[in-house]
């Protein structure tokens, strides 16, 4: 039977990887690299820069997998993301029947971990609900939310205290009443703009644990127009970006 491998490969930096996924890559024959075009071609670049430093032999085989961009939500965000897998399923499907041999082992590299806002566990379980036969495990990575901690040297919840994991359309809507700490991804609109208002502290961080991280922390008032602008120049200058930030009502004096 086929088998799949969805590794974590942590958030950016090359010693994020694990020594399970070391040990998870040197069993894989094929590795499927997602092509998300050319703006993105530094993601693919350090998929296969992992794969030369921590790989012993050469025999595995790098097979490239076009992404096609997801429709815009419209009235409905999830029916757009749930077409959008299956269309991926699709093409997954068939890469697999063409790729993979019997007994074979693929992999798909997944930047931080895979169980954190990635697609790809949710589209294998699409295949295999559509009666494909294939194995599959999960090997867990280095989050860009834990990094973003690390960088920072900030605990993530207050003593006691919960922490919420969201995205940015969700902020959107308002910071939540009921909680301290609110760590937000996927915030391609940067809604910490729409709860500026709140009294609270931001700790973000972008390309995180690559050499080019930029990190910026402070009262989210007085640096909201700093992250604006630096997250402007950097994406002009890459042509992509990945961000994450925390959130945190400010201390009462």
């Amino acid at each position: 039977m086929r088998k799949i491998l969805i590794i974590g490969i942590g958030a950016g930096n090359p010693d994020y990887v694990t020594v399970q996924a070391i040990n998870a890559l040197n069993q894989v024959d094929v590795f499927f690299i997602p092509d998300k075009g050319t703006d993105k071609v530094e993601l693919g670049r350090l998929r296969k820069d992992i794969c030369e430093r921590f790989i012993e032999g050469s025999d595995y085989r790098l097979v490239p997998v076009p992404i096609p961009e997801r429709a815009a939500a419209g009235t409905s965000y999830r029916g757009s993301v749930d077409e959008w897998h299956a269309r991926l399923a699709h093409d997954y499907e068939g890469l697999f029947t063409q790729e993979l041999g019997e007994g074979e082992c693929g992999a798909f590299l997944v930047w931080g971990d895979p169980t954190l806002y990635d697609s790809t566990l949710r589209i294998i379980e699409h295949i295999r609900a559509k009666g494909f036969a294939l194995e599959y495990d999960v090997i867990p990575g280095i989050s860009s939310v834990q990094a973003l901690a690390a960088q920072h040297r900030v605990a993530l919840n207050r003593i006691g205290e919960p922490v919420l994991i969201t995205t940015g359309r969700k902020l959107a809507e308002g910071f939540p009443n009921n909680l301290d700490s609110v760590v937000v991804m996927l915030d391609g609109d940067q809604a910490f703009k729409r709860v500026a208002g709140e009294d609270l502290d931001i700790y973000w961080g972008a390309y995180l644990g690559t050499e080019d991280e930029i990190l910026v922390a402070g009262k989210l008032s007085e640096v909201m127009g700093d992250i604006e602008r630096i997250r402007r120049e950097a994406r002009d200058e890459k042509g992509w970006i990945m961000d994450t930030y925390l959130l945190r009502r400010r201390d009462e004096d």
